[in-house]
């Protein structure tokens, strides 16, 4: 049994590749109709204030609420972000209840990048990740900026933590040749 003040050996240090949030643009249409609607609340409130010789200018408050929900769904995605270290992937999400998601990059089974047109259009895209991770067998980091770059880089530190790990991934197909044969 080693002695107590024996120096454990020490873990590569662990270092930030990437880091960042999605985009505002994936909530595009939502923000579109946010805008409609503050646009109709403006006209109703406009002639519902003429009809009642101004009384109705009240109905301009109800602007709040498109308001508050385009500063709602912006809030929750500029709190939402990524980390891409050299050993894992953290995912920190909330406002007032936070929670961090770690992946331990060695974890990572198959990546793929997708460019939807609008996305591609403003150069964007998304990361989609099948993991052996009991509580995430799926993530997606949606609308991220230079997901090309982001990816390379998550490939090279999957393989790297793969090698530091001594971790290799057995693919099993679960294909039945012999039906009814034990």
């Amino acid at each position: 049994m080693p002695p107590e003040d024996s120096p454990m050996p020490s873990a590569a240090a662990e270092t930030i590749l990437w880091s960042g949030h999605t985009s505002q643009w994936v909530h595009f249409w939502y923000y579109f109709f946010c805008i409609l609607l503050a646009a109709g609340i403006g006209v109703a409130a406009t002639m519902f204030g003429l009809a009642t010789a101004g009384i109705g200018m009240l109905g301009y408050l109800a602007l709040i609420i498109p308001l508050v929900m385009w500063l709602m769904r912006w809030w929750v995605t500029k709190c939402t972000t990524y980390e891409l270290t050299t050993q894992r992937l953290r995912i920190r999400a909330g406002i007032l209840n936070k929670k961090v998601d770690e992946l331990e990059l060695f974890r990572v089974r198959d990546y793929t990048m997708e460019q939807p047109f609008l996305l591609r259009m403003v150069g964007l895209g998304n990361l989609t990740m099948i993991t052996s991770d009991a509580t995430t067998p799926t993530v997606v980091m949606r609308a991220i900026p230079g997901v090309e770059n982001v990816r390379e880089k998550l490939r090279n530190a999957v393989q790297n933590e793969r090698d530091r790990k001594r971790v290799r991934q057995m693919d099993v197909d679960s294909v039945d040749d012999h039906p009814g044969v034990i």
